[in-house]
C-alpha cells in the first residue's frame, strides 16, 4: 500500500535517487547497527557533538606556534564564538563553539585584517575565517588535523 503511494506521489520523480546515492544512504545507515562507533565513523556527527571544553583545548595547543608565526604583527587569543551548522536545513541554528581571534596591530588594522585573511587562504591548505569586530576569526570546530595546520604556519607571508 505504501509503494503504490509513493509511486502516485508527483514528488517522486523530483526527488528520484540513484544508484549512488542509494548506496550511500545504505553505507551511513549500516553504521548506526553500533552507535558506539558512530561518533568515529561518521565526521559530520563527530564534529557537530564536539565540547567546547575540547574545542577550547585546540586553541590551547595551537595558539603558541600560531603567535610565533605572527610575531609582534597581532595578539593572538581563543574566544567563544558559534559555528554556523549548515545552510540549507538549518540556516540559523548555531552551537556555542571556540575561535582563534586574531588582531593586527598597529594602526592599519583594516587593511592588515584583509592582508591577513588573504595569506591564510594561500597557504597550502587554505585556512578560511571571517572578519568580525576587528579580529580574525577562526571557528575551531573542525579543525581536526592540528599538526597540519601548525607544519604550514611556516608558510604564512602576510
Amino acid at each position: 500500500d505504501l509503494i503504490i503511494r509513493l509511486k502516485r506521489n508527483p514528488l517522486k520523480r523530483a526527488l528520484r535517487v540513484d544508484k549512488m546515492t542509494l548506496a550511500a544512504l545504505e553505507a551511513t545507515l549500516k553504521l548506526y547497527h553500533s552507535p558506539e562507533q558512530l561518533r568515529q565513523r561518521l565526521p559530520t556527527l563527530r564534529l557537530l557533538t564536539r565540547s567546547v571544553i575540547d574545542i577550547q583545548a585546540v586553541g590551547q595547543r595551537i595558539m603558541p606556534p600560531l603567535q610565533v608565526a605572527l610575531g609582534d604583527r597581532a595578539h593572538v587569543n581563543i574566544a567563544p564564538c558559534r559555528s554556523q551548522i549548515g545552510s540549507g536545513s538549518l540556516p540559523i541554528e548555531r552551537l556555542p563553539s571556540a575561535c582563534m581571534a586574531i588582531v593586527p596591530t598597529g594602526k592599519s588594522s583594516g587593511r592588515a585584517l584583509k592582508r591577513l585573511a588573504d595569506a591564510f587562504r594561500q597557504l597550502p591548505v587554505p585556512v578560511i575565517g571571517r572578519i568580525e569586530d576587528g579580529a580574525l576569526r577562526f571557528d575551531l570546530r573542525c579543525l581536526e588535523d592540528e599538526a597540519g595546520f601548525v607544519t604550514q604556519l611556516s608558510q604564512l607571508e602576510w
